[in-house]
Protein backbone atom coordinates (compact mmCIF):
# COMPACT_ATOMS: atom_id res chain seq x y z
CA UNK A 1 0.00 0.00 0.00
CA UNK A 2 1.39 3.32 -1.10
CA UNK A 3 1.08 6.38 1.07
CA UNK A 4 0.67 9.53 -0.96
CA UNK A 5 2.60 12.60 0.06
CA UNK A 6 0.62 15.68 0.92
CA UNK A 7 0.64 18.34 -1.78
CA UNK A 8 -0.12 22.01 -1.16
CA UNK A 9 -0.37 24.02 2.03
CA UNK A 10 -2.29 23.33 5.19
CA UNK A 11 -4.91 25.72 6.44
CA UNK A 12 -2.67 26.79 9.34
CA UNK A 13 0.18 27.68 6.97
CA UNK A 14 -2.14 29.79 4.82
CA UNK A 15 -3.56 31.63 7.85
CA UNK A 16 -0.04 32.43 9.12
CA UNK A 17 1.03 33.81 5.74
CA UNK A 18 -2.13 35.94 5.46
CA UNK A 19 -1.59 37.27 9.00
CA UNK A 20 2.02 38.21 8.19
CA UNK A 21 0.94 39.97 5.00
CA UNK A 22 -1.68 41.88 6.97
CA UNK A 23 0.90 43.04 9.52
CA UNK A 24 3.31 44.15 6.77
CA UNK A 25 0.52 46.01 4.97
CA UNK A 26 -0.43 47.83 8.17
CA UNK A 27 3.07 49.33 8.31
CA UNK A 28 3.64 49.83 4.59
CA UNK A 29 0.38 51.47 3.46
CA UNK A 30 0.76 54.67 5.54
CA UNK A 31 4.28 55.12 4.20
CA UNK A 32 3.19 54.76 0.57
CA UNK A 33 0.18 57.02 1.09
CA UNK A 34 2.40 59.94 2.09
CA UNK A 35 4.66 59.53 -0.94
CA UNK A 36 2.17 61.24 -3.25
CA UNK A 37 2.11 64.36 -1.08
CA UNK A 38 5.90 64.40 -0.83
CA UNK A 39 6.20 64.01 -4.61
CA UNK A 40 3.90 66.99 -5.32
CA UNK A 41 5.81 69.08 -2.79
CA UNK A 42 9.17 68.12 -4.34
CA UNK A 43 7.96 68.94 -7.86
CA UNK A 44 6.75 72.35 -6.67
CA UNK A 45 10.11 73.01 -4.98
CA UNK A 46 11.82 71.95 -8.22
CA UNK A 47 9.75 74.38 -10.28
CA UNK A 48 10.67 77.13 -7.83
CA UNK A 49 14.37 76.42 -8.32
CA UNK A 50 13.95 76.30 -12.09
CA UNK A 51 12.26 79.70 -12.10
CA UNK A 52 15.04 81.18 -9.96
CA UNK A 53 17.68 79.79 -12.31
CA UNK A 54 15.84 80.94 -15.42
CA UNK A 55 15.43 84.44 -13.99
CA UNK A 56 19.17 84.56 -13.24
CA UNK A 57 20.00 83.37 -16.77
CA UNK A 58 17.70 85.98 -18.30
CA UNK A 59 19.30 88.61 -16.07
CA UNK A 60 22.74 87.54 -17.33
CA UNK A 61 21.59 87.74 -20.95
CA UNK A 62 20.15 91.17 -20.29
CA UNK A 63 23.42 92.36 -18.74
CA UNK A 64 25.40 90.96 -21.67
CA UNK A 65 23.20 92.46 -24.39
CA UNK A 66 21.60 95.45 -22.67
CA UNK A 67 18.39 94.69 -24.58
CA UNK A 68 14.87 95.32 -23.24
CA UNK A 69 13.98 91.72 -24.13
CA UNK A 70 16.02 88.54 -24.50
CA UNK A 71 15.49 85.28 -26.40
CA UNK A 72 15.31 82.06 -24.35
CA UNK A 73 14.16 78.66 -25.61
CA UNK A 74 12.89 80.40 -28.75
CA UNK A 75 10.68 82.74 -26.72
CA UNK A 76 10.99 86.48 -26.29
CA UNK A 77 11.32 87.35 -22.60
CA UNK A 78 10.46 90.91 -21.61
CA UNK A 79 12.82 92.40 -19.04
CA UNK A 80 11.69 94.65 -16.17
CA UNK A 81 14.31 96.10 -13.82
CA UNK A 82 16.86 93.67 -15.27
CA UNK A 83 14.83 90.48 -14.76
CA UNK A 84 11.96 88.70 -16.58
CA UNK A 85 8.51 90.18 -16.14
CA UNK A 86 5.65 88.16 -14.61
CA UNK A 87 3.89 87.57 -17.92
CA UNK A 88 6.87 85.96 -19.67
CA UNK A 89 8.66 84.20 -16.78
CA UNK A 90 6.97 80.90 -17.63
CA UNK A 91 8.34 81.13 -21.19
CA UNK A 92 11.89 80.88 -19.81
CA UNK A 93 11.24 77.21 -18.97
CA UNK A 94 11.33 74.35 -21.47
CA UNK A 95 8.71 72.20 -19.72
CA UNK A 96 5.95 73.05 -17.25
CA UNK A 97 3.84 69.91 -17.62
CA UNK A 98 1.78 69.15 -14.54
CA UNK A 99 1.26 72.82 -13.74
CA UNK A 100 -1.58 75.16 -14.72
CA UNK A 101 -0.98 78.24 -16.85
CA UNK A 102 0.24 81.13 -14.69
CA UNK A 103 -2.31 83.52 -13.24
CA UNK A 104 -1.09 87.12 -13.48
CA UNK A 105 -2.28 89.47 -10.75
CA UNK A 106 -1.47 93.09 -10.10
CA UNK A 107 0.53 93.16 -13.33
CA UNK A 108 3.70 92.06 -11.54
CA UNK A 109 2.89 88.69 -9.91
CA UNK A 110 2.61 85.28 -11.57
CA UNK A 111 1.10 82.35 -9.64
CA UNK A 112 1.76 78.88 -11.07
CA UNK A 113 -0.28 76.10 -9.42
CA UNK A 114 0.17 72.32 -9.50
CA UNK A 115 -2.58 70.67 -11.54
CA UNK A 116 -4.92 68.55 -9.42
CA UNK A 117 -3.28 69.28 -6.06
CA UNK A 118 -5.73 68.93 -3.15
CA UNK A 119 -4.29 71.90 -1.23
CA UNK A 120 -2.19 74.95 -1.97
CA UNK A 121 0.67 73.76 -4.14
CA UNK A 122 2.05 76.71 -6.08
CA UNK A 123 4.96 78.98 -6.91
CA UNK A 124 4.55 82.76 -6.80
CA UNK A 125 6.91 84.95 -8.86
CA UNK A 126 6.99 88.67 -8.10
CA UNK A 127 8.84 90.89 -10.58
CA UNK A 128 12.04 92.63 -9.57
CA UNK A 129 11.73 96.09 -8.08
CA UNK A 130 13.93 99.05 -8.88
CA UNK A 131 16.53 97.91 -6.34
CA UNK A 132 15.42 94.37 -5.43
CA UNK A 133 15.69 91.06 -7.28
CA UNK A 134 12.55 89.08 -8.13
CA UNK A 135 10.90 87.02 -5.42
CA UNK A 136 10.17 83.33 -6.01
CA UNK A 137 8.10 81.74 -3.23
CA UNK A 138 6.95 78.09 -3.24
CA UNK A 139 3.93 77.16 -1.12
CA UNK A 140 3.33 73.49 -0.39
CA UNK A 141 0.62 73.64 2.28
CA UNK A 142 -1.55 70.57 1.85
CA UNK A 143 0.19 69.64 -1.38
Amino acid sequence: MKIQKQKGFTLIELVVVIALLGILAAFAIPRFASLETEARSAVTQGLSGSIRSAAAMAHGLHLATGAASVDMEGNTIDIVNGYPDAETIIDTLADTSGFDAPVISGGNTATISKTGAPGVCQVVYVEAGASTPPSVTPTTTGC
